[in-house]
């Protein structure tokens, strides 16, 4: 085998792998609306680029018809445990990343992810909460503290910069928040008035979030309602939600801080 055919077949079988993984990243981890908030495509191009570059580059460099059959398999393993190690540790960090919750916290949603929960909460996390999951984020409540106790270790964790929704010990059921989320959110009217030079990104996310109607929800644009949405990597963006079941149907990139 010369070279070039080397390459050029370590090049496909990389692109493959690389295929496969977008599908998982783009298609089930950080979906189309929350691929900005989350941050993940930068993750996955840090991928693509070892994959597509490293990986046949090194063929290239170590590949020469004049080495044994048996160096030359020598030097393929290694190029190929070195390639599926970085691929690893690569989908290990998007996994990390990927949306896990929406939290509710005082008169904002924060996007959650596995790597934002501190080291020692992470055995509070509940089980569709975990890096690997295939599951869509799901959206949840916080509860009072029930304890002058806890109250002390909620303002200490502050302190430290923890936020109370990065305690998954904290998170409750989304429906015993609804009468703060109600009193919380604000009107499509007023953040139009308020961010009147983002008006065709908050008129593309309404069509999004009408397109995205469950049975019961309102199909009127202007009967929607929203609330603040801040993750590690962003404070700008808004969650629209429906005004009866106030579940999360569009985000958009606009800052709701008014």
């Amino acid at each position: 085998m010369s070279r070039t055919r080397a390459v050029v077949l370590h090049f496909s079988i990389s692109l493959m792998l690389t295929v496969a993984v977008a599908l998982l990243v783009f298609l089930i981890w950080f979906p189309a609306n929350l691929r900005e908030l989350a941050g993940g495509q930068h993750l996955f191009l840090t991928i693509v680029g070892v994959d597509l570059v490293c990986g046949p580059l090194l063929t290239w460099l170590l590949f020469k018809t004049t080495k044994t059959r048996l160096a030359l398999c020598i030097d393929l393993t290694l190029i190929a445990v070195i390639q599926l190690v970085a691929l690893g540790y690569g989908l290990y960090s998007l996994a990390c990343a990927r949306p896990l919750a929406f939290v509710f916290e005082v008169d904002r949603f924060r996007l959650v992810s596995y790597a934002d929960v501190p080291a020692a909460d992470l055995s509070h996390l509940p089980d569709w909460a975990r890096p690997w999951g295939l599951g869509s984020p799901r959206t949840v409540g916080l509860r009072t503290p029930v304890s002058s106790e806890e109250r002390i270790e909620s303002f200490d964790a502050a302190l430290q910069g923890i936020e109370i929704s990065q305690r998954p010990q904290r998170w409750q059921d989304y429906r015993l928040n609804s009468d703060a989320v109600r009193s919380r959110s604000q009107s499509i009217a007023a953040l139009r008035f308020a961010r009147a030079d983002k008006a065709a990104v908050i008129e593309r996310a309404l069509r999004e979030a009408i397109s995205n109607r469950q049975e019961g929800e309102t199909a009127d644009p202007s009967a929607l309602l929203w609330i603040p949405l801040v993750s590690r990597s962003t404070l700008d963006w808004v969650a629209i939600l429906d005004p009866s079941t106030l579940r999360i149907r569009a985000y958009a990139p606009v800052d709701g801080f008014l």
